[in-house]
């Protein structure tokens, strides 16, 4: 059974950090990733990450967000600094799978706060 758990969202001062990690679990993960949703508005990307290292990133958050990885773990990370009010959102975990077919995993959410 796949299974993406997140953590790390909260309340954070703008131009603080946070740390977003996901753990996936019960198959073989190619690109990983995050996406966020802000309330009224759509899912959009943040930043993806390939199994070997290749990243993509929103321009809204480039040069303060990081993602990582660690395949042996199944685990990514989204390191972000310079956290603004605009950055506040849900934001879900993304891992990308194939069994004979390609599938999108997708974990819970996690809220994350920026105040001004």
């Amino acid at each position: 059974q796949v299974q993406l758990v997140e953590s790390g969202g909260g309340l954070v001062q703008a131009g603080g950090s946070l740390r977003l990690s996901c753990a996936a679990s019960g198959h073989i993960f190619y690109d990983m990733g995050w996406y966020r949703q802000a309330p009224g508005k759509q899912r959009d990307l943040v930043a993806t990450i390939t199994r070997g290292g290749r990243t993509n990133y929103a321009d809204s958050v480039k040069g303060r967000f990081t993602i990582s990885r660690d395949n042996a773990k199944d685990t990514v990370y989204l390191q972000m600094n310079f956290l603004k009010p605009e950055d506040t959102a849900v934001y879900y975990c993304n891992a990308v799978y194939y069994s004979i077919q390609r599938y999108d995993a997708w974990g819970q959410g996690t809220q994350v706060t920026v105040s001004s």
